[in-house]
């Protein structure tokens, strides 16, 4: 065990905004249903969380640098130490475009430069960018299922796809997957979900919903420690319906408006005396007893370290 006291303290030692500093913007509590194991945990651990990418976005009044961000969060997460154990995408991993072997090449451009990450275990699930325009054949070309599970260290983590179909749902026949796979495990269980879309419906008139998303809630709602970590928004948001929690990433490429906040969703535009303001990317830290501690990493004061 005291591998997993050493990273504790470190990660409690070296954290800037650690904790219950919710306010700071930095750093934030997450505790699921009480200390009820069924899995036993080896030891805490880290992984992280980058979303909304837009490899092949251009705009130099919402990006200039465009071409570079996602380089720049790399080295970022390689910087980390010590290393988490996985890094997570969640969604617009590439910019859309109608064109498939354009589509193509920006999906090859992504994965050779997210392949610099020093972690390997890279976990990918598709944006509607990346897949809506062709039901996610070329998304499952360059990165793999639509969907999956896996479990690492007493947790089932289960990605979900509610891009690839244009109607901006799940499917019925995805909604039994997920009701077969929840299935196999006890009320008690730790179950991480990854999403693009948030499942409930935060703002329907931006597309910040998922249309079937309430279906997935409804099985989900029986399991006592369950999280929701998505992307799509373009900005950190906290919400829970019931006991479920749900948490947005910031984007990696241009901030968006808070829901309903404007006429029109729109990108912020950069700001010059700010650059990357409003980007970066997220560390989630798993605890045992279902706590999880999450810590958003701005990547203009990671670029300025």
């Amino acid at each position: 065990m005291s591998n997993t006291i050493d990273r504790r303290h470190f990660l409690q030692l070296t954290s800037v905004g650690v904790g219950v500093a919710f306010a700071s913007g930095l750093g934030f509590d997450v505790f699921a249903a009480g200390p009820t194991l069924t899995d036993t945990f080896g030891e805490d651990f880290y992984f992280v969380q980058l979303s909304d990418t837009h490899w092949g976005f251009k705009g130099s009044d919402k990006n200039p640098d465009a071409a570079g961000t996602l380089q720049k969060a790399v080295a970022a997460v390689n910087a980390l130490e010590p290393p988490p154990d996985f890094v997570v995408f969640t969604g617009d991993l590439t910019h859309t475009t109608d064109d498939a072997q354009e589509r193509r090449r920006r999906m090859a451009e992504f994965k050779a430069i997210v392949g610099g990450l020093k972690v390997k275990d890279i976990r990918f699930i598709p944006g509607e960018h990346d897949a809506s325009l062709d039901k996610g054949l070329a998304y499952q070309e360059f990165f793999g299922p639509l969907q999956y599970r896996f479990q690492h260290k007493g947790i089932h983590f289960i990605a979900l796809d509610n891009v690839s179909d244009p109607a901006a749902q799940l499917g019925i026949e995805q909604l039994a997957w997920l009701k077969a796979e929840l299935a196999q495990l006890p009320p008690d269980a730790p179950i991480v979900i990854f999403t693009h879309r948030p499942l409930f419906a935060l703002f329907a008139a931006w597309d910040w919903t998922t249309r079937d998303g309430q279906a997935a809630l409804d099985l989900l709602m029986p399991y006592q420690n369950v999280v929701v970590f998505y992307g799509h928004i373009h900005q950190t948001h906290h919400h829970n319906t019931g006991h479920i929690q749900h948490h947005a990433a910031t984007s990696l490429i241009f901030p968006l408006p808070a829901p309903g906040s404007v006429p029109k969703r729109a990108p912020i535009p950069w700001n010059s005396a700010k650059p990357y303001d409003g980007l970066g990317f997220r560390q989630i830290e798993a605890y045992p007893w279902h706590n999880y501690r999450l810590q958003e990493h701005p990547l203009a004061v990671t670029v300025a370290l």
